[in-house]
């Protein structure tokens, strides 16, 4: 298909995304911010530095180091960077640029300079209207995605006909999708999900086991569920992969770097240690902070994300603040 496609940032992520698309695309955009990365990836025709084994036909692929041009050169934008720099590509693009480009986010965080979901950062920031932008969501794990195996989609947009195109295009042998109006429920469900990997990863480094684990995430789909009904009042099967099959591989998966940052903590690590041996972005990280203010808006009941809040961001003691967590489980 001859669709204008756009892949913005470098990540696995987006080289997942990126392999998913040439199954049916001719040609794709890419924007990857490095000339270094971009000159070692047409010579090695693969991006190692985040997924390795996975060849791609270069050819089919246009790149770009200025967002600007690529923007211009593409009709639809897969945005795939970490919440935390997405402002800071954005602000090299006008308003006028990109309010009527169709815009699905793969980004599953919240734009920490705004305190905003990426949907809604880009419909009051850049004008781009709600039925223009759509999310895409898991269950799904990169690495897996390198490695063929069955994996499932959500694509959500208000403007169905746009996430089924996009489900089209990313559909193949080892790759299905689904289609929903649900926005907000979809995005925010996927920013609280990197939250719960957090206190999941923080609870294992304590050495909780399998059991605790369970009842913490049956605990946490409905805290999820308290929350995104109050934002979002609608209709939603909560219990649907985009919402529980996401937050139940993200985890317990050995994939999920949420749930590696948690742990991290839990074993001892300092937050700014744990940042730097990782070398990846924890979107946990940001997503619970802006969440933690965001509800003082709703006043939802989130004991789980106010636990992982103190930690990170109050200083205070994993272990305690696991230990009173359990008590308010059931």
């Amino acid at each position: 298909m001859q669709t204008r496609i756009a892949i913005i940032g470098s990540g696995s992520w987006a080289t997942a995304l990126a392999k998913l698309f040439l199954n049916n695309c001719n040609q794709i955009n890419w924007f990857i911010r490095s000339e270094a990365d971009v000159d070692f990836f047409k010579q090695q025709h693969s991006n190692p530095k985040y997924l390795s084994g996975v060849n791609f036909d270069v050819s089919k692929i246009n790149f770009y180091t200025n967002l600007q041009a690529c923007v211009y050169a593409s009709e639809y934008l897969i945005l795939a960077i970490p919440s935390a720099f997405l402002n800071d590509a954005f602000v090299t693009l006008t308003k006028e640029s990109v309010s009527h480009k169709i815009i699905f986010s793969a980004i599953k965080g919240i734009v920490p300079q705004h305190n905003l979901i990426v949907g809604d950062y880009l419909n009051q920031i850049y004008n781009v209207p709600l039925e223009n932008i759509g999310v895409i969501t898991g269950p799904c794990h990169a690495e897996e995605v390198a490695l063929e195996k069955l994996s499932y989609l959500t694509i959500a947009s208000q403007n169905t006909k746009n996430a089924a195109l996009i489900g089209e295009l990313l559909t193949c042998r080892y790759l299905q999708t689904t289609v929903s109006d649900d926005i907000y429920g979809t995005e925010y469900s996927a920013v609280l999900k990197n939250v719960i990997a957090v206190a999941g990863g923080i609870c294992h480094g304590l050495g909780y086991g399998d059991n605790f684990l369970a009842v913490l995430v049956s605990n946490a789909i409905q805290e999820i569920k308290r929350f995104v009904d109050v934002v979002h009042p609608i209709d939603r099967d909560i219990n649907a992969s985009a919402y529980l099959g996401d937050l139940l591989v993200t985890a317990y998966s050995q994939f999920s770097r949420n749930r590696m940052f948690g742990n991290m903590l839990g074993k001892g690590y300092g937050v700014k240690q744990a940042q730097l041996e990782m070398n990846m972005v924890a979107e946990g990280y940001y997503a619970v902070k802006c969440v933690f203010e965001i509800n003082k808006k709703y006043n939802v009941d989130m004991p789980i994300t106010n636990a992982v809040y103190n930690v990170i961001y109050l200083n205070q003691s994993a272990k305690m603040q696991m230990a009173h967590l359990s008590t308010l489980l059931s």
